[in-house]
């Protein structure tokens, strides 16, 4: 199991959000290349990257610091947000990004997705995020009526390698992750399932990686920059090092 530590991009710094409201955003770092080496100098082994604003605006924005990550570090790093069409895809690919994640087109173009896995074997995730047991898109404004499994179960045996949940309720308030729904959506899908929302504590850690242990990894945000999740401890544990 695996720990990605997240950095949340907007207008250029690491932030993190509270519930996805961009107007409620907490900069931790102006320095995304930095923070990515401080990741990887303490034991990271891939790291996860979120463009929020070119999620709510629908193509990529900060592809300057996208690039001091990649420059910054050689782990695997996986990218979401605005990404909604093969010419950038094909573009995030080229400047060597491990995975990328598609999370509103996965809703609204799934042929998109498809052709993508074909494309990019193994490189390809599907990132759905969720209220109430619903997808939400567009950066999170948009809440469809499309449940969380509905959409999961469409993406079976397509090649996608991944997919990243997000409890939006959870997401940045600290008060723990919701196994139980994280747990359904593992045990229902063969796709292996990323967890992420809510995940606050070494505790937290312990709990998803003993209750679903086919997890492929937990991404956490706020707690990593507070220090309540210790990366290098974190990543032994989730290995079976320690406990």
């Amino acid at each position: 199991m695996i720990l990605y530590p997240a950095i949340d991009l907007k207008d250029g710094q690491c932030v993190r959000l509270l519930r996805g409201d961009m107007d409620a955003a907490t900069v931790f770092n102006d320095d995304p290349g930095a923070q990515a080496k401080a990741f990887t100098d303490a034991g990271c082994e891939r790291i996860h990257v979120v463009d929020l604003n070119g999620a709510f605006e629908g193509r990529p924005v900060n592809a300057d610091a996208v690039a001091g990550i990649l420059a910054a570090t050689e782990v695997p790093v996986q990218l979401g947000g605005g990404i909604r069409d093969h010419a950038t895809i094909n573009r995030w690919i080229e400047a060597g990004l491990n995975r990328i994640i598609l999370g509103t087109a996965a809703l609204r173009d799934p042929g998109l997705v498809i052709q993508a896995c074909h494309n990019h074997v193994g490189k390809i995730a599907v990132g759905i995020d969720a209220t109430g047991g619903m997808v939400a898109v567009q950066g999170w404004a948009d809440v469809s009526e499309v449940p969380v499994l509905d959409l999961a179960r469409r993406f079976e045996d397509t090649g996608v390698a991944a997919i990243i949940y997000t409890d939006i309720d959870r997401d940045g308030i600290m008060q723990g992750p919701n196994v139980e729904a994280t747990r359904i959506l593992a045990e229902t899908v063969s796709i292996p399932v990323i967890a992420s929302g809510g995940v606050s504590s070494m505790a937290d850690l312990r709990l998803l990686r003993d209750n679903i242990p086919s997890l492929e990894g937990i991404i956490s945000g706020r707690a990593v920059y507070d220090g309540k999740i210790d990366v290098s401890a974190s990543v032994a544990m989730l290995r079976g090092c320690h406990d």
